[in-house]
């Protein structure tokens, strides 16, 4: 039939884009606009071909094989199938397994039934080779595309170059167009002015103390190292410390000579949306206050609870500032007592413990997990509650705002 059909291995295609945009393979480093990018993928195949879209394939491995909200957003797309192979985790590290065969057995079945006159390959595994001759050996006019490597040079099997009918590459304008590598901050897009305490915290550097204690956690894990001179003459590998705090980077402030010992005794460590000590006078009240705000679960029916899995699915893209906002939202539009909003107000920027839980294990949902721990990203956690406190500022001040302004 003269029609085309796209096989994507996401793999691929999403962590050769962040290679190229953010110099890091991990895709927890780029956002995706996937409504963009399958608009994108659909027109540049049926203008490079010449064909009408049959449909569009996307490969991508899944934990127990368990559709993500990326690929829940994505299968209900028109002309896209969503096939998911396992994703494994093998010495630290995680791996996708059964997406090439499941490509490969794709491949030669749409081949042998003639279901297309063309079909793209986005991948650039050389395990695909058979299926590629296979399907040139029943008629089929193979496409292979590649994303533009950072280094300028091939991020695909030569085999599988040398085989393909036609080739192209997916350079950085086009990729810009549906994906973008995140910024420091993790804020993918230009939020509207959030508080500047979040943007300090992120700027500020670590006393010398906590960098001396973060280098010497880091040690056994760190593969970048700096370079140093030893008083014998011969140079030695110095870990290179984190530059963003974390709880355990404040709290080596509190030893012996360090600025923390100048606190008093009652102080306690701010969340890891602030930075430093904090004196808290009223700590047993503020705990009662903040015990007796309501979690999002507990104001949220089943019919409200399906509703939310839709608009999850179909309209939040996973940014995380957006994420903290659309948590946020939803939790004060659901307050039957609003009480509770100047409560936890007075609690800036710590956002009271089993809320901040709630929100991040939501957050989780997004693909926001970095593979490597199994933890959302330090600068994401700033990013999501950001968008919390955010949206808490201006639906609080729309609130207050005299009619008719």
């Amino acid at each position: 039939m003269d029609r085309c059909i796209v096989l994507v291995d996401a793999g691929y295609l999403l962590g050769a884009a962040a290679s190229l945009l953010a110099g890091d393979s991990s895709r927890s480093r780029i956002t995706v606009d996937h409504a963009a990018l399958i608009q994108g993928l659909r027109e540049r195949a049926e203008s490079d071909t010449e064909r009408p879209l049959l449909r569009i394939y996307w490969f991508d491995g899944a934990p127990d094989r368990v559709p993500q909200p990326e690929h829940r957003r994505l299968r209900v797309m028109p002309r896209v199938t969503v096939r998911l192979g396992a994703l494994t985790r093998s010495d630290g590290r995680w791996a996708q397994k059964g997406v090439d065969a499941a490509m490969h057995a794709e491949l030669t079945e749409l081949a042998r039934n003639r279901a297309c006159s063309d079909v793209v390959l986005v991948t650039g595994d050389g395990d695909l080779l058979p299926g590629m001759m296979a399907a040139k050996e029943h008629g089929v006019a193979v496409h292979l595309w590649a994303v533009q490597a950072a280094d300028g040079d091939y991020n695909q099997s030569e085999d599988l170059v040398a085989e393909a009918d036609e080739r192209r590459v997916l350079d950085r304008s086009w990729i810009t167009k549906a994906v973008r590598a995140k910024e420091l901050g993790g804020i993918c897009a230009p939020p509207p002015a959030p508080r500047p305490e979040i943007a300090a915290i992120l700027s500020a550097p670590l006393p010398e103390s906590a960098l001396t204690a973060a280098a010497e956690r880091s040690a056994p894990e760190t593969e970048h190292h700096s370079a140093a001179e030893s008083p014998n003459g011969t140079e030695e590998r110095v870990p290179t410390p984190k530059g963003v705090p974390t709880p355990k980077d404040l709290a080596a402030l509190r030893g012996p000579g360090t600025q923390a010992a100048q606190h008093p005794a009652s102080a306690t460590l701010r969340w890891s949306s602030d930075k430093g000590w904090v004196e808290r006078p009223g700590g047993a009240t503020e705990s009662a206050e903040a015990a007796a705000l309501p979690t999002l679960a507990q104001l949220t029916s089943a019919e409200q609870r399906w509703a939310d899995r839709e608009e999850d699915i179909t309209t939040v893209g996973g940014d995380p500032y957006e994420v903290g906002q659309v948590f946020a939202r939803r939790w004060m539009e659901r307050l039957t007592d609003q009480s509770h909003v100047p409560k936890l107000s007075t609690m800036y920027p710590r956002i009271p413990h089993r809320v901040d839980g709630e929100l991040l294990r939501y957050a989780a949902r997004f693909g926001l997990l970095a593979h490597k721990d199994d933890q959302i990203d330090e600068h994401d956690r700033y990013a999501i509650r950001a968008g919390f406190w955010r949206e808490i500022d201006v639906r609080t001040a729309a609130e207050h705002a005299p009619v008719g302004e």
